[in-house]
């Protein structure tokens, strides 16, 4: 019996040695197109952003002054913020509405597969589609009142988080749904024979069992919203603007990725040096963020 068992791995070893021959030939093109496609257009966006240019092939070093004029730019700094308050309320109520959603639709209800499909269908549609139509939505309820949402900045602001969550609950619910039905059922009957209540087997035993969910979520509805482009594009496009005695514009509902291609496109061609810069920073923040959010979140997983 022994010699088969030896006969049998030896037989195995054999198999898979043509497959690992033969694995640079699928793994080269993939490392190929991920070098062509990503790393060097990023290294290149690193180092414009040290330069002066009209055009990628033509351009000046400037060294640092990019960055500089960057931190000075005032519409900037004011987006920062707006994208992080923005962020921060996204966050919340999209992981705790996708949380119940899931938590619901968990419980044995009727109908669960329709709810469930209604739910994910919004994040099927397009960043630009939604935006537009929801500004219809908007335009036809606000005008009742005689404004609009391009007309009141905290109006914006709510819209765009409105839009945000119709989207992205439904994504968010699926992962969800997963981390709840991978939770131990041992552990939930335990939890019921030591006469723990329903809130009770909710904060001790569930949701600690659902972190790597919950990382998940957190990880990406906050990178989401800070990389939100095309919804505020289509819906507010950054309106209201606030003019500046200096005759600069602060535009009241621009997040930080239009506030990067208006630089770029709407103003002078040797300004983009100035948003390939912002555009760095960007990259940083997001990265930064990321990073911090999965350490503290991973850390309270429990390992089952």
């Amino acid at each position: 019996m022994r010699r088969k068992r030896d006969g049998s791995a030896v037989n195995s070893y054999l198999l898979r040695r043509p497959i690992q021959r033969w694995s640079p030939v699928f793994l080269l093109p993939m490392a190929a197109a991920f070098c062509i496609g990503f790393v060097w257009p990023f290294l290149h966006g690193i180092f414009l952003s040290f330069c002066k240019f009209k055009t990628t092939s033509k351009w000046t070093w400037v060294g640092i002054s990019n960055y500089l004029k960057a931190f000075q730019d005032e519409s900037f700094v004011y987006s920062f913020w707006h994208t992080a308050l923005f962020a921060m309320v996204s966050l919340l109520l999209i992981n705790v509405l996708a949380f119940a959603v899931a938590y619901a639709l968990t419980q044995g209800l009727r109908g669960t597969n329709l709810f469930r499909t209604v739910f994910f269908m919004p994040n099927l549609i397009g960043g630009i589609v939604l935006g537009y139509i929801w500004s219809m939505i908007f335009d036809g309820v606000l005008s009742r009142y005689g404004t609009s949402i391009l007309l009141n900045g905290r109006l914006g602001f709510w819209g765009l988080i409105i839009l945000m969550c119709w989207q992205q609950i439904g994504y968010m619910m699926i992962i969800y749904i997963a981390g709840l039905q991978a939770v131990p059922e041992d552990m939930l009957e335990a939890a019921r024979i030591d006469g723990a209540s329903a809130w009770q087997t909710l904060w001790k035993v569930t949701i600690p069992n659902v972190m790597p969910s919950i990382t998940i979520c957190t990880f990406l509805t906050l990178t989401n919203s800070f990389k939100l482009f095309d919804q505020n594009l289509a819906l507010t496009g950054g309106q209201p603007y606030i003019i500046n005695p200096d005759g600069t514009s602060i535009h009241t509902t621009e997040m930080l990725a239009l506030n990067i291609y208006n630089t770029f496109y709407g103003q002078a061609a040797n300004a983009r040096g100035v948003a390939q810069a912002k555009a760095v920073l960007f990259f940083v923040l997001v990265a930064g963020i990321g990073l911090i959010q999965l350490y503290a979140t991973r850390r309270k997983e429990v390992q089952q």
